[in-house]
């Protein structure tokens, strides 16, 4: 009674299976990749582009499995979500465990960001002490304004 697969459907089946077996293991490498790797920046590169990839593959191998056009965008805005906020996340991390010295210096090739964090210190310190003189002179004004209109209760009201 069973109709037998067609040679398109089996190449479907084919090409989906691939899709599936390659795109588990990148997502598994991505997953060991976040374990083993020695420092943050490592780890960050490990669970962004692998995830990416074996995700785009997981969700097409999905989307020739189901047969049906309407599935396509909805995988397609699927994946699009993830390589939009994949980079940016990264992005985050990385800058804040560089900032908080949640790395290995020894093992950057090259440090391109040391000058930027170095001025941003220096001008938050310099925006720090402006900040403590400028409150420091705007106390003593009031002081001394209230010094000047303080006349011992004689005057009379204007």
């Amino acid at each position: 009674m069973n109709p037998e697969p067609s040679a398109v459907d089996t190449i479907i089946d084919a090409v989906s299976a691939v899709f599936m077996v390659v795109g588990a293991v990148m997502s598994l490498g991505a997953a060991i990749g976040l374990l083993r790797f020695p420092d943050l920046m490592s780890r960050m590169h490990a669970a962004t582009k692998p995830q990416v990839l074996g995700l785009f593959l997981l969700l097409a191998s999905v989307g020739l499995q189901l047969r049906t056009w309407w599935v396509w965008p909805v995988l397609f805005v699927a994946w699009i979500f993830q390589v939009l906020t994949v980079p940016v996340s990264a992005h985050m991390v990385g800058r804040a465990g560089y900032r908080t010295k949640h790395l290995h210096r020894e093992l950057l090739t090259v440090d391109e960001l040391e000058a930027v964090v170095l001025k941003a210190a220096d001008k938050r310190a310099a925006d720090g002490r402006a900040g403590q003189d400028s409150a420091g002179q705007a106390a003593q004004d009031s002081a001394g304004q209230a010094a000047d209109n303080d006349d011992g209760g004689t005057s009379a009201p204007a």
